[in-house]
């Protein structure tokens, strides 16, 4: 007979779950709550989910850097621990939104912030692993959760986005299942810090090299779509456009901080092994991303599209950083959402300030430049606050987004890529353009007329949101320093 495998507590090592159990545990208490009283205000479950968060923050900050946990499935590096602070942090400055005018109904719904925290326990799930069947557990836990709260919005265009992101959605996890498939097949182990170590021991093998280009290539074209690289960026302005404006400022930051967590431990394993073109072919997507995506910026009539491709240029950017396999390339991914965090999120957020119950300018967009026009006659500090986002976005020093600029500049010098660098610094300035586009609208154009009908959203949690965003923004210079030492030290500390 066989003796049954006897499996300790301390050898589970839970402790490496307690983040995301945190996560899930709130999310059903949060359902449960609402079936015992289904009349609670939408401010407790704002205040709740805030807690909750606040509870992740704190075991996460409590974890011991590179350990193991749940059968050895589970890995807290510097990648997984940065990679989730940035993801709780992120999602501690949307929450507050929530309490803003009822105009916004989804937060009405207390399953908004159970799917809500569903979702971050998803993405936790999938930086927190090198095993890719967890990683692909985390993804689709996250994106179902993130599709549904897309719907919630509730306009013909809201259902319009969930489906489109729903079905690239099911195309990138098709292809991440493949990839994996293949890369299984070659190694016997989805686990990559084992796949590495089979792969290394038969990497001369010539069938073999064209196996691996074929995993690789799937992969990539997964992760891709998860961060809307050309030519799997067209989803994104659609579904931006569709989800309401701080939940695509949500988007175009938390999700691609995840696929890039998983991307640095996938594609950094086939370049320390010597596939080369993998390099090559990040380099390529970065660089045609981001000019494709500041091209298309350039003459887009709806603020709300402009950030869309805003974010996805900086998607390429930030991808060009993944390619140069260093500890200064992967320290400059997290470094660069640090800062493109607070004012992305804010800008996304600025777009609440002006709402219309008909489109009154473009009979096509909600946000057209033209709904901007004069507002500095109109509502002063947050056309201040709005040319502050537009400098930071594009680069200009001293605000936050240039010391992420700079830095992934100085990586791809340091890492012999000067071209590189030179591209970089000529899609930075092809950026500048369409951001002072909007600020010429605010500060020299004239109103439009009729502005007595424009309904400004002044609501304290939005203008907190913002307020915050904007001190980020201004006061980097103060921080920068001290947040690149840590996201250095502990990336280097885990061996990247």
């Amino acid at each position: 007979m066989f003796e049954p495998i006897k499996v300790s507590l301390e050898s589970l090592n839970l402790v490496t779950l307690a983040p995301m159990l945190a996560a899930v545990a709130g999310g059903l208490l949060i359902l449960v709550i609402d079936l015992i009283n289904g009349k609670l205000h939408k401010s407790f479950y704002v205040m709740l989910t805030m807690l909750i968060l606040f509870i992740d923050l704190g075991a996460t900050l409590g974890l011991t850097l590179n350990e193991r946990g749940f059968f050895n499935v589970m890995l807290e590096d510097g990648v997984a621990i940065v990679s989730q602070l940035l993801i709780i942090v992120a999602s501690m400055l949307f929450t507050p939104l929530a309490l803003t005018s009822k105009r916004f109904h989804e937060y009405s719904y207390p399953e908004f912030f159970a799917l809500f925290l569903f979702m971050v326990a998803g993405f936790q799930f999938m930086v927190a692993s090198d095993n890719l069947i967890l990683v692909f557990v985390g993804l689709e836990t996250a994106s179902l959760s993130l599709y549904t709260l897309i719907a919630l919005h509730n306009r013909s265009n809201s259902y319009e986005a969930a489906v489109k992101y729903f079905t690239m959605g099911a195309l990138a996890a098709g292809f991440f299942a493949m990839g994996s498939a293949v890369l299984y097949a070659l190694t016997g182990t989805i686990e990559l810090a084992q796949a590495a170590e089979v792969l290394a021991s038969r990497i001369d093998n010539n069938a073999l090299v064209l196996t691996v280009l074929g995993s690789s290539v799937l992969l990539m074209v997964a992760m891709a779509f998860k961060l809307s690289l050309f030519p799997f960026h067209t989803w994104a302005p659609d579904v931006y456009e569709g989800a309401s404006a701080p939940l695509a400022g949500y988007m175009a930051i938390v999700p691609k901080i995840a696929a890039f967590a998983v991307s640095i431990r996938i594609f950094g394993m086939y370049i320390d092994l010597g596939v080369e073109w993998v390099r090559e072919m990040i380099l390529l997507l970065a660089v045609v991303t981001m000019t494709i995506a500041n091209l298309m910026a350039l003459v887009q009539e709806d603020v709300k599209r402009m950030l869309a491709y805003s974010s996805i240029s900086h998607a390429g950017f930030i991808m060009a950083a993944l390619a140069l396999d260093t500890t200064e390339g992967a320290a400059g991914i997290f470094l660069y959402y640090a800062l493109f965090m607070f004012t992305n999120l804010g800008a996304f957020a600025m777009l609440w300030i002006s709402r219309h119950k008909v489109r009154r300018f473009n009979a096509r967009f909600d946000h057209p430049y033209e709904k901007f026009a004069g507002l500095i006659h109109i509502m002063p500090m947050g056309a201040v606050i709005m040319a502050l986002f537009m400098l930071s976005l594009a680069g200009v020093p001293p605000f936050s987004v240039f010391w992420g600029k700079i830095y992934i500049m100085q990586a791809a010098v340091n890492a012999g890529l000067v071209w590189l660098a030179i591209v970089m610094g000529l899609n930075s300035a092809i950026s500048a353009y369409y951001y002072l586009k909007l600020i010429v609208y605010m500060f020299l154009k004239e109103p439009v007329k009729d502005v007595d009908t424009v309904y400004y959203n002044l609501s304290k949690p939005l203008m907190a949101v913002i307020g915050l965003a904007a001190v980020a923004t201004v006061g980097a210079v103060f921080y920068v320093e001290p947040l690149i030492s840590y996201v250095y030290f502990m990336i280097s500390a885990s061996g990247y």
